[in-house]
């Protein structure tokens, strides 16, 4: 009975191992997926028409996000579990643009990477969802002359 009960115990441990692991590679999978540098073609499903479009790079090397709004600098970190994304604490620079299109554009981005919740890659072309509903925040597209 024992015995029983201690091989219970070692195979229960290995399953549940193995399954934390599965899912570590999976999420670090997912960040070397979506390492590279992007352009934003449209935010909550308008297509941004200003001549200075919100850009960002996303690294797997420390999850780390470097961009710009059109306008300011912004950076910070992000995490990842399976498809779900959010943005650590974004810092951005305090300069003031004259255009109202950029500043517009500037706070639409910034509160798009505040709420969203999931992503998906698909040809080049990286959708954030948001959190709450899942609706379309931000399309952008991956440079892929890296």
């Amino acid at each position: 009975m024992k015995s029983i009960f201690t091989l219970s115990i070692l195979i229960f441990t290995i399953l549940f191992t193995g399954c934390d692991e599965t899912k570590k590679a999976i999420d670090v999978a997912g960040s070397v997926q979506l390492t590279g540098n992007y352009t934003v073609t449209a935010l909550n499903g308008k297509k941004l028409t200003a001549t200075k479009k919100p850009t960002f790079t996303m690294s797997a090397l420390n999850n780390s996000f470097r961009g710009t709004t059109g306008c300011n600098s912004v950076f910070g970190n992000y995490t990842i579990d399976l498809f779900n994304i959010s943005f650590g604490d974004l810092a951005v620079s305090e300069m003031y643009c004259d255009e109202k299109e950029i500043m517009k554009t500037e706070q639409d981005f910034l509160v798009a990477l505040k709420n969203t919740g999931s992503y998906s890659l698909e040809n080049n072309t990286l959708t954030f969802y948001s959190k709450s509903d899942q609706s379309v925040l931000l399309n952008a597209k991956k440079d892929t002359n890296n």
